[in-house]
């Protein structure tokens, strides 16, 4: 869903669609992702959505993002830099290049902002 209008939308009870892992960035257990774009720029370098994942250890390399976690539990670790917990309330900023190991304690959910290079 991507509009150039204002709206609102209910985080916790939206429906998502699946988006699978690729297989390399599953390191334990059997995690599922899902997520909704809510909104993306013209350009594609911006976009705004819905993501969640279920318990399990995934490594990612992230985008720019700035997030809040909605429900859920995880920790994660920033190679070459800090590991800390995310929980419900929760603000988070990612930084473009990081990578990543999520250990999702907690099926995850987040509000997400992401700007790509």
């Amino acid at each position: 869903m991507t509009t150039h209008t204002s709206f609102a939308v209910h985080i916790p009870g939206a429906d998502l669609e699946p988006d699978p892992l690729d297989d390399a960035q599953i390191v334990r257990g059997t995690p599922e992702v899902s997520g909704k774009v809510l909104w993306e720029s013209q350009d594609g370098k911006q976009i705004r959505g819905i993501w969640q994942i279920t318990p399990g250890v995934v490594t990612d390399t992230e985008g720019d993002e700035l997030f809040v976690v909605v429900s859920g539990r995880a920790t994660i670790a920033v190679e070459d830099g800090p590991t800390f917990d995310v929980g419900p309330g929760d603000a988070c900023v990612l930084r473009e290049g990081d990578r990543t190991t999520w250990t999702v304690h907690e099926t995850l959910r987040k509000a997400y902002h992401i700007t790509l290079p």
